[in-house]
């Protein structure tokens, strides 16, 4: 367990959301509530996030919508003890168990409503952080494909999964719905009006056959450069990252 000295307290959804993070390694930003923001849960469904590092995506879905049964699994002690503190700390309830996603623990292998992913971005060959913790959520040592057959395998049948990861990385993603998931929709992610997106948000459901959707991206920042000090989120942006609501699929 880390001293508070050696962890931060930060501040998400325009406070509604406290969560302490390592001072030095893996910390998160707005991807994970990018990610949440994306699953389209009801009060009542069960949820499972694979690799759920300190809790940030997992507990802000949670907090946006009551009434979830919330589970996580983390392979990196540190990170899964966190996450298990800060949903005391955020008065949330939820299952997080220590294991890695290709060993899941017995409780975890039932059906889920929804699944959600933010698989490491980076693969294999890529150079390693100088932190252990950093490293292991940067870096693919388990093969994308194999997350996402793993989400895949533990949905209800007509389940979401839900994913963020990096533009470059969606044909993989493609592929490896393919056989088992339908009514695929897309959301590309760009910095600014004009530029290719960095990031996508990819919704699938188990079992379906419904067609592909590509949708018009979401904008996260206002103007061609920042000219600035502090934020310029569009008010789209601020919407999800601020103001806790749900990303449109529509």
């Amino acid at each position: 367990m880390m001293s508070a000295a050696d962890l931060t307290r930060d501040v998400f959804l325009g406070g509604r959301l406290v969560i302490a993070q390592p001072r030095v390694g893996y910390r998160a930003a707005t991807d994970p509530i990018l990610l949440a923001a994306a699953v389209a849960a009801r009060s009542g469904q069960a949820v499972l996030e694979l690799g759920c590092g300190a809790g940030v995506a997992l507990l802000a879905l949670g907090r946006r919508v009551p009434g979830l049964s919330l589970h996580g699994v983390e392979r990196q002690p540190l990170y899964a003890d966190l996450a298990r503190r800060n949903a005391a700390e955020n008065r949330l309830e939820a299952q997080i168990e220590t294991a890695d996603l290709t060993a899941l623990p017995t409780v975890l292998k039932r059906g889920f409503d929804h699944v959600l992913i933010n698989p490491p971005y980076y693969p294999a060959s890529a150079p390693a952080a100088a932190d252990p913790g950093r490293a292991q959520a940067l870096r693919e040592e388990t093969p994308l494909a194999q997350w996402i057959e793993v989400a895949l395998r533990r949905l209800v049948p007509g389940g979401h999964l839900t994913a963020i990861h990096r533009a470059e990385r969606l044909p993989e993603i493609l592929a490896a719905l393919a056989p088992g998931a339908g009514s695929i929709a897309v959301r590309p992610l760009t910095a600014r009006q004009g530029r290719p997106a960095g990031r996508v948000l990819v919704q699938a459901r188990k079992g379906t056959k419904g067609a592909f959707r590509l949708l018009a991206p979401l904008i996260m920042h206002d103007g061609e450069r920042h000219e600035r000090d502090g934020d310029d989120f569009s008010a789209a942006a601020q919407a999800i990252l601020r103001d806790g609501q749900a990303l449109s699929w529509t």
